[in-house]
């Protein structure tokens, strides 16, 4: 056997094993790399949700989740917002006073409750035993709700209501306003639920 026969075959040696190395660093990369994603446990624990709003017409509401709980994303009327100031002296908290760290982060401090008037953001979830309010959205007298109901959310299990900015009557059991997630706007049609500017 020669010096150069045995030199190419430590080189083709050498070359296979190389390559078989970097297909293994490949496929073990993989796994590695995706590690350093939120996994469904973190998602649930708190990963902020990324909604498209594009196609939400006035007057209609879609639910998302986050953190496990339904956020309302509501798109309100001209009409519907205009009975908000109307509101205030039958309301509970008509200004978010009320623990405002934990319900109403202070951009939506106004009133209605949103960065943008006409879509509010908001955790479907009473403030009073955790059960979720039904949409009532259309005015006027209904069953379980006053002769001169504006539109807004009816707690079937203990009666509380919420306006459309998710505002409590008085002398209600639940005992706050909806909370209000934070949330930001990537462009006019993508909203963030679970982060805003602060984070």
């Amino acid at each position: 056997m020669s010096d150069s026969s045995v030199d190419n075959g430590k080189r083709t040696w050498l070359i296979a094993s190389g390559c078989a190395g970097a297909v293994g660093v490949g496929f073990t990369a993989v796994p590695f790399v995706s590690s350093f994603q939120p996994s469904e446990r973190a998602r649930a624990a708190g990963a902020a949700v990324e909604v498209d709003i594009g196609g939400l017409k006035a007057g209609e509401k879609i639910t998302v989740e986050w953190r496990g709980k339904p956020v309302w994303i509501v798109k309100r009327t001209p009409e519907q917002l205009a009975t908000l100031p109307k509101l205030d002296g039958q309301l509970a908290d008509p200004k978010s006073q009320r623990k405002p760290d934990e319900l109403t982060p202070e951009y939506a401090r106004n009133e209605h409750r949103s960065i943008k008037p006409e879509i509010l953001v908001a955790v479907g979830i009473c403030s009073h035993l955790g059960c979720s309010p039904s949409d009532k959205f259309q005015a006027g007298p209904q069953p379980s709700l006053p002769d001169d109901w504006q539109g807004g959310f009816l707690c079937p299990c203990h009666g509380s209501t919420f306006d459309l900015a998710g505002r409590v009557f008085k002398n209600k059991p639940a005992p706050d306003n909806l909370e209000v997630p934070p949330h930001t706007y990537l462009s006019d049609t993508r909203l963030l639920i679970g982060e805003d500017k602060k984070a």
